[in-house]
């Protein structure tokens, strides 16, 4: 097997979900793991590509002109298609007080912030807002540091209705309000499409206690913009580096190893899992995801889901390994989370940093550093085997109450009440 930072710098390539560089970035993965079976001589470990389809579309085309000008932009996918003039008028949040204020928005497009709170677009949906734009960066940032890219319409907001939508560089939509701009010429056309993802999986049985499983995830795709360097080629090969330890190794209880596509898209690879392994889940006793490791600058992070002596458990871990980490209790906005939706408690690894972003065109391998990756895995390796090869495991499964709100809330239930 390569060096893991070897590794995390040949993954360093755009592979957005359902694409042709996804599919060669899944190969790669499953190349390193057959290498490492052929070195350690093992005949009895299972790997497999897990396909699945994802909600995708493709974009014929897409326009933004104002003021005499064709600006930058991309599209939400599954928004829907427009070509018509169109009023532009702007509401900071479109709270109520907002849109009480804007009078009707029939036939407007409306400039946001931003658009994650469903209330928000439901209230769009309802004053028959025409299309809606978002911003991107910041205002200083050229085209290219705006690092602008297509985004899919979330279904817990387009189960509300269908709204065209567009994203414009912060730049753009300063000058738009500055310039008091009062009429935008809006043209997308785009069709659904339902592309092939794959997970890649590999399984080393348990030697005594084979039944119990633990799940060990990390996604592979990136956004559309950058190398994906950080998120998350360094997950992907921090897994790769565990699985060849306990490919040599092999612990007591089940290790499911699970290389995650179309994660960036709303975590769609570990969703399809979950789905397709129903019958697996009550067999599996914890999860361990590796999301965005090894930065030379910055600090270890983990993230714990599940009960609070889930906490204590890796608080005093971290005390006897001489681990030094920031530890927090919530949900890792990662492949950890369908896991625990389904009341697997999870530990998220991984190593954060000030000094640099993901989802720009700044995830390169050159902010990552090869001896902060090996000791990530290290410790990993120590915490994933002492759990492993425990007579009992040191958790029990569930989640608390606030924590089953926090999943609600998460996975946007919380306006239906219903708990998938």
């Amino acid at each position: 097997m390569k060096e893991l930072l070897d590794f995390v710098k040949e993954l360093s390539f755009v592979r957005t979900a359902g694409s042709e560089q996804e599919r060669k970035a899944g190969e790669l993965i499953m190349g390193e793991i057959q290498g490492i079976l052929e070195e350690t001589g093992k005949k009895d470990i299972q790997a497999e590509y897990m396909p699945f389809r994802i909600p995708h579309a493709k974009v014929h085309q897409c326009c933004v002109q104002a003021a005499g000008r064709e600006l930058p932009c991309v599209p939400y996918l599954r928004s829907g298609n427009i070509d018509r003039e169109c009023g532009l008028v702007y509401l900071d949040g479109a709270s109520e007080i907002d849109l009480a204020g804007a009078g009707s928005l029939e036939g407007k497009a409306v400039l946001l912030n931003g658009i994650t709170d469903e209330k928000l677009y439901k209230r769009l949906v309802e004053h028959k807002a025409a299309a809606f734009l978002t911003m991107q960066g910041m205002y200083y940032f050229s085209e290219e540091e705006a690092s602008l890219y297509p985004r899919r319409l979330g279904e817990y907001l387009s189960r509300n209705g269908v709204i065209p939508g567009f994203a414009i560089t912060a730049a753009d939509a300063l000058r738009l309000i500055q310039e008091e701009t009062d009429r935008i010429r809006l043209t997308l056309e785009q069709e659904d499409t339902e592309p092939e993802s794959r997970n890649v999986s590999a399984v080393i049985r348990g030697t005594d206690l084979g039944e119990e499983s633990i799940v060990l995830t990390a996604h592979y795709d990136s956004v559309p913009v950058g190398a994906g360097a950080w998120d998350n080629a360094t997950g992907a090969a921090a897994l790769l580096g565990i699985f060849r330890h306990f490919a040599a190794n092999p612990a007591r209880r089940t290790l499911r190893f699970l290389w995650c596509g179309s994660e960036e898209p709303g975590l769609l690879g570990s969703k399809a899992y979950v789905e397709q392994q129903k019958d697996l889940l009550e067999k599996i006793g914890f999860c361990f995801n590796f999301d965005m490791c090894g930065t030379a600058l910055g600090s270890n992070r983990i993230v714990v889901t599940g009960e609070k002596e889930l906490q204590t458990f890796v608080e005093q871990y971290c005390k006897i390994a001489c681990y030094a980490a920031n530890i927090r209790a919530g949900i890792h906005s990662s492949d950890s989370a369908p896991f625990c939706d389904n009341g697997i408690p999870a530990v998220g690894l991984g190593r954060g940093t000030n000094t640099a972003e993901v989802h720009t065109i700044h995830d390169l391998p050159s902010i990552l550093s090869g001896k902060a990756m090996d000791r990530n895995v290290a410790f990993a390796v120590r915490m994933i085997g002492d759990v492993a090869n425990a007579a009992v495991l040191p958790v029990k499964k569930g989640m608390p109450e606030d924590r089953k709100k926090e999943l609600d809330q998460y996975f946007h239930r919380e306006e239906s009440g219903a708990r998938g």
